[in-house]
């Protein structure tokens, strides 16, 4: 656990999990430790929710996974902060969280609308349907304006509001309105309901060119920019644009706007400013006779929109392929009407300093082509192959063929995407890319333990503190790296179960190590009874230093898990 990490802000001037983490003392920050702590019994972790102070169950609630009994208790809880940390918690079944969807306190409901922080481009487990449902027909609107709600819906419920029986249910389902079918709209348009129809009616409404200029406001301000954007743009408010914007880059704002008529197409391809040409270059309703000129467009970037386009013709391939710009000869090196052969041509640079992560799959995903991706996966391209490595349902087949891939950003890829990535090829990729998520990587499944101790002296400190994972690093080793420069290494070492015990009762007295000392697995019930002790004490009061147990046997309890 990275203590304090915010999951949502407390109104009415009350403590964020900040404030709530830094105002611990140390014998609260053991506690929280201990709460962490794998080994901790149910018994332990039920007298803590009980006695210890806020920032304690604050991470007891929020930051691990609990005991069918401690959960319970927590859904039970008098404070509605315990519930509020439990609402959010990832690591929890979220059907247990929605044990909380009639709670009491505003509070806590808020907190369950809003979800799990997961880092983006992941999501939070999704909630059963029927709980969503009843949020949706029973919180306060302001509880379910934010994205976390639509974030824990089931692409089986998103599909279903625009026919849902609901007719609060349906009112959401006309969100999605650009994406269903006309006939669809047209029963949401007739709808029983008075306000799933006035919504339908608003949403069709953003397609009416004469309404839309009815409302479009004059002075710059983002709902201009998002009309002239994405709404349907009278020829009035066009040429407005063009004779008279409200602000200077209001053509190229227009250039990518479905609705535009094909004479100001034509007349914006060939603008003075590259970024309206190159916005246009990527219209998918560009004519061969605007679409041609730009081919050969003095400005690269110009020409690299142009170069992504699947609708270039042979003479158009050919004349990118020889481009002078690097970046341009890349883009046309992927176009699908190629050969192997025509690319092998083609003189590209494959980018080495791009993001190697995880690929965002939408709840309602495009159908994908099992055949191109095979294509994609067998090709000579690096970067069709990295296209094909981010398919989260890649084949067994190409999976082992791509694990063993000769380019960097083909082995991440996979790595970061695929479920069933190999120990080996995880581990290889963690120790070669440091770029953007390298440390998603230590969250796939398959992430190795065994054999990362020979790591404990890697100039990277991140390496190094794969040692933590090990269960057989040597004690004298997990010593040493609980005294590194890194903080981070110092932290997770001191969570590891072959710690020597007089080391690991040094650190319970530690002020930056005794939360991850005391969540160490191979903590003494001695000791463990010890900390327990400081639960009822007022903050600040000092208990003393904690004695070291006799030291028994080596432990072989497994690893203690890396700090969240």
């Amino acid at each position: 656990m990275r203590a304090g990490i915010a999951y949502g802000g407390y109104p009415g001037g009350m403590p964020t999990p900040e404030q709530i983490w830094d105002e611990a003392d140390l014998p609260t920050r053991r506690l929280a430790g201990l709460a962490l702590n794998p080994s901790a019994s149910e018994d332990v972790l039920l007298r803590l929710l009980a006695e210890a102070p806020l920032a304690v169950r604050m991470v007891l609630c929020r930051d691990r996974d609990l005991p069918g009994a401690v959960m319970d208790a927590v859904i039970a809880h008098p404070d509605r902060h315990a519930r509020g940390f439990f609402a959010v918690n990832p690591h929890v079944d979220p059907a247990q969280r929605a044990r909380l969807v009639d709670d009491p306190d505003w509070f806590v409901r808020g907190h369950l609308a809003d979800g799990p922080r997961i880092r983006h481009p992941h999501r939070p487990r999704p909630l059963p349907d029927e709980v969503v449902v009843r949020m949706i027909r029973t919180y306060e609107g302001e509880h379910l304006g934010s994205l976390g709600v639509y974030q824990q819906m089931s692409a089986e419920l998103i599909r279903s509001m625009p026919t849902h029986p609901l007719p609060e249910v349906r009112c959401w389902g006309v969100g999605g309105w650009h994406r269903l079918p006309a006939g669809i709209r047209a029963a949401l348009l007739a709808d029983p309901d008075d306000t799933v129809r006035e919504r339908a009616q608003a949403m069709a409404r953003l397609e009416d060119p004469v309404w839309v200029e009815s409302v479009l406001p004059a002075h710059p301000c983002h709902g201009r920019t998002d009309v002239l954007l994405q709404r349907a743009l009278s020829r009035a408010v066009v040429d407005g644009v063009l004779t008279a914007p409200a602000q200077a880059d209001e053509r190229a704002t227009i250039a990518g706007n479905p609705s535009l008529p094909p004479d100001v197409v034509v007349l914006l391809a060939a603008d003075p400013d590259p970024t309206v040409r190159e916005r246009i270059a990527r219209r998918p309703d560009l004519q061969p006779a605007e679409r041609h000129p730009l081919v050969t467009d003095p400005d690269p970037d110009v020409r690299r929109a142009v170069a992504y386009r699947e609708d270039l013709g042979p003479d158009e391939r050919r004349a990118l392929a020889a481009d002078s710009d690097p970046k341009v000869r890349l883009a046309v090196s992927v176009h699908p009407a190629l050969t192997e052969e025509e690319r092998s041509r083609i003189d590209y640079e494959v980018p080495m300093d791009c993001r190697f992560g995880f690929r965002f799959v939408s709840v309602l995903p495009q159908p994908r082509d099992p055949e191109a991706v095979r294509r994609n996966a067998l090709s000579g391209h690096p970067m069709l192959r990295r296209k094909a490595a981010e398919d989260h349902e890649l084949p067994a087949d190409l999976v082992a063929r791509l694990a063993e891939d000769n380019d960097l950003g083909v082995r991440v890829l996979l790595a970061q995407n695929h479920p069933d990535a190999p120990a080996a090829l995880l581990l290889r990729s963690f120790l070669e890319y440091t770029g953007p998520e390298r440390e998603n990587l230590l969250t796939r499944p398959n992430f190795p333990r065994a054999g990362l101790a020979t790591l404990a002296d890697h100039e990277d400190p991140q390496v190094r503190a794969l040692a933590a994972r090990d269960p057989d690093t040597a004690p004298a080793t997990v010593d040493r790296l609980t005294r590194d420069p890194d903080p981070d290494v110092r932290a997770a070492l001191a969570r590891h179960p072959n710690l020597p015990r007089p080391r690991l009762a040094q650190l319970l007295d530690d002020e930056e190590l005794a939360h991850a000392a005391a969540a160490n697995p191979a903590l003494a019930p001695a000791t463990i009874d010890r900390l327990l002790t400081t639960a009822g004490r007022s903050p600040g009061e000092d208990p003393g230093p904690v004695p070291s147990p006799p030291a028994p046997p080596e432990p072989s309890a497994p690893e203690a898990s890396p700090p969240r």
